[in-house]
């Protein structure tokens, strides 16, 4: 039961958290410096620096892009505590978690030297540098995408990509995964929440198995279900496969100077040296 238990609150909490993503966007309605960009604008800024990050290899060019994320994030009333620990407590730590092999197979010099039986551990100062850049890429990458998500509107951030010519049906897709994913989640807790409440004393390990595998059956019947529903009620309104929005979006003045702004920190942060560890 304990594994049941553990499985609903995470479940709980993920639906929770696509919940309140999709429906508050209290963030990006403030009257704040990107909120007030046009979305295309900032759609370009968000390219341009993920790119330079991508491609840069410098720690401390990678260190004066984050400081400029931060920097943006404070300008438009982002909570400061809450952007910093969404980033680093999420994708870089698990990052972080993948590259650790690497530090044992570099070259020379070394940084540490163990010794475990007949087996000695040395960590590279090459690999363990490369592996603070991968992470810094990673974390400036996650810190970028997680600014413009919480600074553009989900419908304003579709329609960009339907400016930039991504497939409608992409699109399409990405918009009702992104809408309809917690009402699956909130379908498969009431499952876990139901059987708890039907359970009397304790379950075996092969019982709950067989439970698990039974739910999974159910879940995919249901989900097919419901969106043969809701594209019968899309349909029946009048629903023809194209994405149609009433807002419209005009570029001024200072949408063409933070775009261009972030266009010269991209190309600066790729024309600066690469910098080395020394050994």
């Amino acid at each position: 039961m304990a594994a049941t238990r553990w499985l609903e609150k995470t479940i709980g909490d993920v639906a929770g958290s696509i919940e309140r993503a999709v429906f508050t966007e209290e963030h990006a309605r403030r009257r704040a410096w990107l909120q007030s960009l046009d979305p295309r604008a900032k759609l370009g800024m968000f390219l341009a620096l993920v790119l330079a990050t991508g491609l840069s290899a410098s720690l401390p060019v990678l260190a004066v892009l984050y400081a400029a994320v931060l920097v943006a994030a404070r300008v438009s009333e982002t909570p400061f505590d809450f952007f910093v620990k969404r980033v680093w407590l999420g994708i870089p730590l698990f990052a972080g978690i993948v590259i650790v092999p690497s530090l044992f197979l570099g070259p020379p010099p070394f940084l540490l030297r163990a010794r475990a039986g007949p087996v000695t551990l040395a960590v590279s100062i090459p690999a363990a540098w490369a592996a603070l850049v991968f992470i810094a890429r990673v974390g400036v990458s996650v810190s970028l995408a997680v600014l413009l998500v919480l600074t553009t509107r989900w419908a304003d951030l579709l329609k960009t990509l339907r400016v930039l010519r991504v497939p409608e049906v992409f699109v399409l897709v990405l918009s009702m995964t992104y809408r309809y994913l917690f009402l699956f989640l909130h379908t498969l807790g009431g499952m876990l929440e139901a059987r708890r409440s039907r359970t009397v004393g304790r379950t075996g390990g092969a019982e709950q198995r067989r439970w698990i595998v039974a739910s999974i059956g159910c879940l995919m019947r249901r989900s097919f279900q419901m969106s043969s529903d809701v594209y019968s009620a899309m349909h029946a309104r009048g629903f023809t496969g194209h994405i149609r929005s009433h807002s419209t979006y005009r570029m001024t003045g200072a949408d063409w100077l933070a775009l261009g702004g972030s266009v010269l920190l991209a190309a600066a942060a790729l024309a600066a040296p690469r910098a080395h560890m020394s050994p």
